[in-house]
């Protein structure tokens, strides 16, 4: 970016259709003089868009309040927010209405409170109110605590947040506010390492030009750095504080909207107008990297109201989302059908009842007297009274036992040591308690790439040069003990790569392919050396700093300097090396930039003995293309490309060639006219680039492994065994997200990889054809079982393909990024592109034909027909990217991610999980059912908002197939078995009804019916939840297979609940009518006619046969069950015992009624013998018929299982889908952005040499965003004050001179404010000070508290200084300069 006049940040073109949406494209690289004068003929048409309506005036709050929106009716409200964030779901006013309501939107809540209100009738009532009562309430207490706990840390983290200082404008200086105290207009200053507060218009900066170096990984997941630009007017005239406190410029621009990558806006200032785009833009979340200080004016702020936010980033994080899972959702299905049930059956006996009274009454009318309500309202009370009897048909016991289940499987996750990770002393942590069960039905994991699958460490590994390896696994074997760098003072002794052989043939500087290879690494790159340019003599080594623009480069360069080429610095002009202790400068005569089209990058430089050479380094597809000629050492390097592949090492070609003076001379005046062309300059410039690329010689090959965190790939394949599809969602480059696909297995090279045109001409013949071709199985039969499939797309394909589910309005800016637009392509690529397309629509278009001949299309055409055409569209997508066996969405948004997310749960109805580790995850995380953080390095944003968390990647596995299934497997027994028992002794009081005249007795003791689900079955329901195991871990990570059965909700489903029903109400029969048959016209000393002694035969049979089922169906025995079921039976007879004893009985005959009931029924070994068939007729068929039927069960078929194996097929050989020569498949990849190499050649990122106005910063450092303290409040030194305070200036290494700086005495003319004043004190200083002149403080400014303020750590300090008691700071900080304007 040059300093051309009017030209403000990154450029961008005029819009070519006046009256329509604007469409332009970032031009980080410089201006044009088209782009400049084009661009204000555009701006009335974007004044009269209405999406341009947001005013932001700099130093004015009073003019910014005057804007309002409509909230409700006439009541209007600010329209620019504050900065203070609210991520919680609750307040203290809040919680108690909307928990309760989320609460009740589980039916069997709203089914409680139904019979506890129908219980307090006394007319109705056949159990007492408070029974019922007191557990939802304990029930609702437990879910409301653990909801409070989840949001409490929410709101920690927002106070952490909203609590960070930085530095504001206020009048003429800069003082320290927290962050929720900005607003729109407000002027901030910051400083290396801080992080955005909102989203800001850059101003100007300490950098040349007012460059300014952000890390976006917390938003779009990359690490290497990328450079914003204040507009040229505001680095020119805002040079000083007086000047940008009196600045006033006035900017016009989109309203608020979640769109990362674009931005479209003016600057109105001294009657002119300048243009604003992303490249101007600090957005909130980014890091300040390489940047000493920087000045930018809020334009959105990232507060709350009403649920909105106005920043970016926080326009992507997404709302809280009530998670439910599969289970309960049906669970609550259930409660519905059952409580119909219970309608029905009391109505039935209710009409019993009204034909039984009648007769009874006709019968018996000297009773009738007794009976003085009429038939019709006895039946009506009748009724409820039989539905408060059956309504334990639905225990509140199994929700309540629910909750302990679910919160002993996650202190088991907790507790599980193999999730442990020591480096990072992290265990897992399951902050959620209500998914554990839905951790067994997961079907699509989408994770994100950068620090999830990838630890972002790129290591130099292997080198081809010409046409030997350096780097296999032998020279891995035989590692030195000793750094073999010790005889270059410039190594920096880390890197890895270790090769005596290449380290001789370095060193005897003989062979002109290993130093021309070197010499390239150190020539051809946009690294910059941070100790200043071109020193003389050349820097201590522990100065020689490198800024790299991707970590790939530094990587790069960081192995030169090692080998002994050294590169020292550059000027705009020139670069320096250091060869082998020789000092070389280099004339750079042309830098021809890499972008993602070209994939390649070359320098054209002059060495001191005055030859031309170019250096290119780039993807092997396109070097290979320009070799002079293809002999063996080309095949033999090509042959290592595709070895280095199958390793999923990240390569680069290098090659060079010798350029003729003359011809240099014809091509260079070329060149000069080409660079002032006003139309098609950038085509121009590619043509004579590629002219300039042709006939090289290769020289080698780099291989650079981006390290995959431990486990990756054998976790995904793990997975994919399971029949769990990952999906990867990245802000990286597609390149790097193919390359990493590789590395993790995600892909193969059998694969047949669609990318954006194949999927649009698919989908086109799709449409086109009329026929629908993604039926549920079509596909899957006709075509996949042949050839399996990936899908490579990014994010502006998704932006244009899916519409629905936006609740935005589309774009203003249709594509921002230079990358994308891809607006000049290689010869050929074209034609390739477009055949391959047509290939594919052929064969997809066949396809269709035949599935419309067979009758295979979906039978419910006519119902998806009635679909809009964006539905259809999703749906076709959608279903097509579930066909594939991976998918890698690349360089999507936040937003996008959740988008991705959101249309699976649609479309396809299944169990997701998404796993990230930064800011840029949580929307996705926050979307889909199960959200996993890892405790990553770019922050704890991703935790925060999680439902688990992990420390790696790897223990997904053991998270899913170990504690997933385990979980789903003891939910879904625990959950049959309660439902059975529960029938098997309850449905006797429905049978009991037809012999007790329809008068809702109860057949059993009160404190049996009390006391059944909470002490005699308790304990074994438990031991089946917390402990029950089918296999153990180790065979669950051996038999991923097994984790199938919970994706096809096998274990727990209406089927599953019908098998339930009807086995518990024939265990009730059975135990009610073998009792009734037996006791029938029995007389003699042995009778148990009686009502008491046949209701306890029943209850103890009852009894007994759950207690047999449970010992069946378990298959993890151990002590803990044996003496959990012999405690069970304990309690029924102690608790029956006491129940019946004479003494209660004395005490109170109503409540104790049974006496001696058990004693005379067990003293008589007849009705022994009674229980003991109705338990044997209860256990022997159905343990005959459960044998019987797994011996009859077949294995499930291969072909039937959906879980994809990389072994199950082999495609044939598709000719035609073939992209490579050869076959071979190019691992090239480089997190590389165009625009650095034109910052070098016209000199806007070099920094001036001492002794000439440069932009400096003399002013102290503010600690980094990480080092701050989490409140105010809570530090030591929050209170306390000082009288005076001393202040050191440091020497900026590499700007100016000891004797340039002298020490200063500043004047403290007033104490910082209370923090009710929305201010706070500067971070503390450094103990090593001058003497600094005090004021004296008023009465009313002595009871204000301060914060001690960091001074920037000089060269000989390490780390700031840590704050002592009696350090007081400053009531006012010294301004920091601001950068003068270039001379």
């Amino acid at each position: 970016m040059g300093d051309t006049p009017g030209r403000g940040g990154a450029q961008r073109t005029c819009p070519h259709k006046p009256g329509r949406s604007e469409k332009y494209e970032l031009r980080p690289e410089g201006p044009t003089v088209m782009g400049s004068l084009a661009y204000r003929e555009g701006l009335e048409d974007e004044e009269k868009n209405s999406g341009f309506t947001w005013e932001v005036k700099a130093n004015s709050r009073a003019y910014n309040s005057r804007f309002k929106e409509k909230a409700f009716l006439c009541w209007q409200r600010p329209k620019y927010k504050t900065n203070i964030i609210h991520t919680a779901k609750y307040n203290f006013f809040s919680f108690l209405p909307l928990n309760l309501c989320e609460q009740f939107r589980r039916m069997s809540n709203l089914y409680f409170l139904l019979i506890i209100i129908l219980q307090s009738i006394p007319e109705i009532s056949t159990l007492p109110w408070f029974t019922l009562f007191a557990p939802l309430v304990c029930l609702l207490v437990i879910r409301a605590t653990r909801d409070l706990m989840d949001d409490i840390g929410r709101h920690r983290s927002d106070r952490v947040v909203n609590n960070r200082p930085c530095q504001v404008l206020v009048g003429k200086s800069f003082r320290w506010k927290r962050w929720k105290n900005l607003c729109v207009g407000d002027v901030v200053c910051l400083r290396r390492d801080n992080i955005v507060p909102a989203d800001l218009l850059l101003l100007a900066s300490t950098e040349p030009s007012s460059l300014c170096y952000v890390e976006t990984a917390d938003i779009d997941g990359e690490t290497n750095l990328k450079f914003r630009q204040a507009p040229m007017v505001t680095h020119h005239e805002l040079n000083n504080v007086k000047k940008m406190a009196s600045f006033q410029g006035k900017v016009v621009c989109e309203e608020p909207n979640s769109r990362m990558h674009q931005f479209v806006g003016c600057l109105e200032w001294m009657g002119r107008k300048y243009p604003l785009d992303i490249g101007n833009i600090l957005l909130r979340g980014c890091k300040i990297r390489n940047t000493d200080t920087c000045y930018g004016l809020v334009i959105y702020a990232g507060g709350w109201m009403d649920g909105g936010f106005d920043t970016k980033i926080m326009r992507n994080c997404g709302k809280i989302h009530l998670k439910r899972t599969k289970l309960d959702l049906l669970i609550n299905r259930l409660v519905i059908m059952i409580f119909v049930s219970l309608v029905l059956i009391s109505a039935a006996l209710t009409v019993g009842f009204w034909y039984k009274v009648k007769e009874f009454k006709t019968k018996h009318h000297y009773v009738a007297a007794k009976h003085a309500r009429t038939v019709a309202t006895e039946s009506f009370f009748i009724f409820w009274g039989f539905l408060i009897l059956l309504s334990v048909m639905v225990p509140m016991a199994m929700f309540i036992m629910a909750e302990f289940i679910y919160l002993g499987n996650s202190v088991f996750i907790n507790w599980d040591t193999q999730m442990y990770y020591e480096p990072k002393d992290m265990p897992a942590k399951a902050r959620s308690t209500s998914l554990n069960d839905q951790l067994g039905q997961v079907e699509y994991i989408f994770s994100d790439k950068t620090g999830t699958l990838t630890q972002n460490i790129m290591t130099f590994k292997k080198c081809c040069i010409n046409g030997v390896l350096y780097g296999g696994p032998a020279h891995a074997l035989t590692a030195p003990q000793e750094s073999p760098y010790l005889w270059n003072k410039f190594s920096d002794g880390k890197l890895p790569f270790h090769n005596a052989e290449l380290l001789q043939a370095v060193r005897g500087n003989k062979d002109k392919m290993v130093r021309e290879f070197w010499r390239l690494l150190a020539i051809c790159h946009t690294v910059m050396q941070t100790a200043g340019p071109a020193p003389r003599p050349p820097p201590p080594p522990d100065q020689l700093l490198y800024q790299a623009a991707s970590p790939d480069e530094e990587a790069l360069v960081t192995a030169a300097r090692n080998f002994g080429y050294v590169f020292l610095a550059r000027t705009q002009d020139s670069i320096t090396v250091m060869e082998l202790g020789e000092e070389r400068v280099y004339q750079v005569l042309a830098m021809m930039d890499f972008n993602s089209v070209r994939k390649r990058m070359s320098v054209l430089v002059r060495d001191p003995e005055g030859s031309i050479y170019l250096y290119t380094k780039g993807a092997d597809t396109v070097i290979f293309e320009r070799l002079r000629k293809k002999g063996v050492m080309e095949w033999t390097t090509e042959d290592i490309l595709a070895s280095l592949a199958e390793q999923t090492l990240r390569t680069l070609c290098l090659a060079y060639k010798e350029v003729d003076k003359d011809a240099y001379e014809q091509w260079h005046q070329r060149h000069q006219e080409a660079s002032l062309l006003l139309q098609n300059r950038a085509h121009a410039l590619h043509q004579l680039y590629e002219e300039m690329e042709q006939n090289l010689q290769l020289l080698g090959a780099t291989a650079i492994e981006d390290r995959l965190q431990d486990g990756v790939p054998e976790t995904i394949q793990c997975l994919k065994q399971g029949n769990i599809k990952v999906w990867v969602l990245t802000g990286d480059k597609q390149e790097t997200a193919v390359n990493i696909g590789f590395a993790c297995q995600l892909l193969s090279e059998n694969m047949l990889i669609l990318e954006e045109k194949e999927i649009t001409r698919i989908l086109e013949a799709y449409w086109e054809s009329n026929n629908n071709l993604l039926g549920k199985n079509c596909l899957k039969k006709r075509f996949l079982p042949q050839v399996k499939m990936a899908m490579v797309i990014n994010g502006d394909f998704l932006d244009q393909l899916l519409l629905s589910l936006r609740k935005e309005p589309r774009a203003l800016v249709q594509s921002a990024d230079a990358d994308a637009e891809e607006p000049w392509q290689e010869p050929g690529e074209r034609r390739t592109d477009f055949l391959q397309a047509r290939r594919l629509s052929l064969m997809w278009r066949s396809l269709g034909t035949q599935l419309r001949s067979t009758g295979l299309a979906s039978p419910d055409q006519k119902a998806r027909a009635r679909e809009s055409p964006e539905m259809r569209r999703e749906r076709a997508f959608v279903e097509l990217a579930s066909r594939c066996q991976a998918v890698i969405c690349c360089r999507v948004t936040p937003k996008q991610k959740a988008l991705i997310v959101a249309l699976v749960k649609k479309y396809q109805h299944v169990v997701t999980l998404a796993v990230g580790d930064g800011a840029n995850d949580v929307n996705m995380i926050k979307t889909a059912d199960i959200g996993v953080g890892l405790a990553g390095q770019e922050g704890m944003q991703a935790t925060q908002n999680s439902d688990y968390v992990l420390a790696q990647f790897c223990f997904l596995q053991r998270l899913l197939l170990v504690h997933g299934r385990w979980s789903y497997l003891r939910v879904c027994k625990f959950l049959r078995y309660f439902i059975y028992k529960t029938l098997a002794s309850m449905m006797a009081q429905v049978w009991f009804a037809f012999y007790s005249g329809f008068t809702a007795q109860p057949l059993y003791e009160g404190w049996f019916l009390a006391l059944f689900n909470l002490l005699y079955t308790t304990l074994p329901v438990l031991y089946i939840g917390l402990f029950e195991q089918d296999v153990s871990a180790e065979q669950s990570l051996k038999l991923p297979e097994l984790y199938i059965v919970g994706q096809k909700d096998e274990l727990f489903n209406y089927w599953v609940f019908l098998q339930a029903v009807a086995h518990g109400m024939g265990t009730s029969l059975v135990n009610f009518f073998m009792t009734l048959w037996v006791c029938r016209d029995s007389g003699g000393p042995v009778i148990f006619g009686d009502y008491q002694s046949f209701a306890e035969v029943v209850a103890l049979s009852g009894l007994l046969s759950v207690t047999m089922e449970v010992i069946l169906i378990l298959k993890y025995w151990t002590v803990l069950f044996v003496l959990a079921v012999l405690l069970s039976l304990c309690l029924y007879i102690l608790v029956t015992w006491a129940s019946q004893s004479f003494w209660l009985f004395k005490l109170s005959p109503k409540t104790f009624p049974f006496l001696y009931a058990d004693r005379n029924v067990l003293s008589q070994s007849p009705i022994l013998l009674v229980i003991l068939v109705n338990v044997s007729l209860n256990t022997l068929p159905v343990l005959a018929f459960r044998l019987i039927h797994q011996t009859l069960k077949k294995p499930r078929p291969k072909e039937e299982e959906e879980a994809p194996s990389e072994e199950l097929v082999t495609p044939e050989p598709m000719p035609y889908i073939h992209r490579e020569s050869r076959g071979r498949r190019s691992s090239y990849a480089f997190s590389h952005r165009e625009g650095y190499a034109d910052l070098i050649t016209q000199g806007t990122s070099l920094r001036k040499p001492p002794g000439v106005n440069s932009d400096m910063l003399t002013e102290q450092k503010v600690p980094s965003d990480e080092e701050l303290p989490p409140s105010f409040e809570e530090l030591p030194w929050y209170s306390r004050r000082m009288s005076f305070l001393g202040r050191k200036r440091h020497q900026h290494r590499g700007k100016v001179s000891s004797e340039d700086m002298q020490p200063t005495t500043v004047s403290l003319e007033k104490e910082l404010e209370l923090p009710e004043e929305e201010e706070l004190g500067p971070p503390p200083t450094d103990t090593s000070s001058t003497l600094v002149e005090v004021t004296p403080l008023s009465t009313e400014e002595s009871s204000a508290y301060e914060l001690p303020m960091e001074v920037e750590p000089g060269p000989e300090e390490g780390q700031p200084a840590v704050p002592s008691g009696d350090q007081v700071p400053p009531n006012r900080a010294e301004q920091p300069p601001l950068p003068e304007k270039d001379q």
